[in-house]
């Protein structure tokens, strides 16, 4: 039991863990959470120091939930207790103990965390991001609809009652986080991002 609750503090810890800090600072020299958008996360990362950065940001925060959430198995066998580990590690992200507790929107380290516990619908889910973001060049929007595809996905995919909830409520966490990104788009301010951009 001890062990158990020391392990889902050490997920948070984990997610706490913001490499769009590290890398921005380490590539560019600057804070993150003063540039842009301010916000500490991989479509930042990509305003600021452009596509490979942010394609590193974003397979460090996507690994660092995968890693933990895989190992959970390890401490209990428990569907119950990977969702537990799982809410810890985007927790720790989105509201960092070492960052003031202001910490990304929680679309990568998703990503990572449900790949791990729910794979099918997490790569339909994926599959829908890359869709949307082709078709309208949106992170923002293409994070939403990734994200309410995942309690769709898993419920056709046959997962628990249990796994369903879970996921509907971290998708509407991450659409609340992005609460800022619906303004624009409703608006039409928000900005269209490129990936690799012609020289």
């Amino acid at each position: 039991m001890l062990l158990a609750i020391i392990y889902i503090i050490c997920a948070y810890l984990c997610g706490s863990i913001n490499f769009a800090y590290i890398i921005t600072k380490m590539v560019v020299n600057v804070d993150i959470r003063k540039v842009g958008s301010n916000n500490p996360g991989t479509t930042n990362v990509l305003r600021i120091a452009g596509t490979w950065p942010a394609i590193f940001t974003l397979i460090l925060d996507a690994f660092k939930g995968f890693i933990v959430v895989f190992f959970a198995i390890y401490i209990s066998d428990s569907f119950s207790y990977s969702v537990m580990v799982c809410f810890a590690v985007l927790l720790g992200h989105m509201f960092p103990i070492f960052f003031s507790f202001k910490g990304g929107k929680g679309v990568a380290t998703g990503l990572g965390v449900f790949l791990a516990l729910m794979p099918m619908p997490t790569v339909i889910a994926f599959s829908i991001f890359i869709l949307v973001f082709l078709c309208f060049s949106y992170i923002s929007l293409s994070s939403i609809c990734a994200a309410l595809s995942l309690p769709i996905g898993s419920y056709f995919c046959g997962y628990s009652l249990e796994a369903i909830i879970f996921s509907f409520a971290i998708a509407m966490l991450i659409i609340y986080k992005h609460k800022s990104n619906l303004k624009r788009l409703k608006e039409g301010k928000e900005n269209k991002s490129v990936l690799f951009k012609r020289k």
